[in-house]
């Protein structure tokens, strides 16, 4: 058979290690050699001996989901053999946490990670109770992350002299040692009149980096559109 399909640019390479790698813009492909996590339902194809199971968060991670619409369905992933994840076509990243590091994420945008790597759901500190911004996922330890994007990210530096101000439904997430808190943009006259639809941001001041994505509308309010 002949087809451009079949050219080198899309054939699925050999893994050169065990561990997670980026198969392409759009998946990410992980060399299984004893358990990793991903969330549920990302898989789209695997070779070799692989089980699939359904990994709890904890009482207080299913309550914090519950109340909150946050957190990370996951599954883990255990044998030996090669597994390749995506989500909605969303662009991947691989971020690799050395020993110290932590990394505040949007649930939404967790695809995979190492077994290594350390996971709970967290408050957002300053955060009150905005949607989509109360409670993030806090990863540390030593291992890899794999991310999804909806479209390019826009990774912004934060200092302490010049804080940033992101909307909670855009953030990806931050480093995790930044101090955060809400900011109201919106004059009280301005809300009595229909409002500008940027009434509060999440402020994020410190030494570290931001990563936003370019767009506001979750995939629920994308469905509902």
């Amino acid at each position: 058979m002949k087809s451009d399909l079949l050219a080198a640019e899309y054939l699925a390479q050999a893994a050169p290690a065990p561990g997670m790698t980026l198969e392409n813009p759009k998946a990410i492909k992980y060399a299984v050699r004893g358990e990793m996590l991903a969330r549920q339902g990302a898989m789209i194809a695997y070779r070799g001996d692989l089980r699939f199971e359904r990994k709890g968060q904890g009482i207080g991670g299913l309550l914090k989901r519950a109340v909150t619409g946050e957190g990370l369905p996951l599954m883990a992933v255990r044998g030996q053999g090669e597994a390749w994840f995506a989500h909605e076509a969303a662009n991947c990243f691989v971020v690799e946490l050395e020993g110290g590091d932590q990394f505040t994420v949007n649930g939404r945008n967790v695809l995979c990670f190492d077994a290594t790597l350390s996971y709970e759901i967290r408050t957002v500190k300053g955060a009150g109770m905005t949607g989509g911004g109360l409670f993030n996922s806090l990863f540390s330890g030593h291992g890899k992350l794999g991310l999804v994007c909806e479209g390019h990210p826009i990774v912004i530096p934060v200092t302490d002299r010049d804080p940033v101000y992101v909307d909670t439904d855009a953030v990806v997430g931050w480093s995790a040692h930044l101090a955060t808190s809400l900011h109201r943009s919106q004059s009280v006259g301005s809300m009595l009149r229909g409002g500008s639809g940027e009434a509060v941001q999440l402020r994020l001041s410190g030494e570290g980096f931001v990563i936003v994505r370019p767009s506001e509308l979750t995939p629920e309010k994308n469905k509902a559109n």
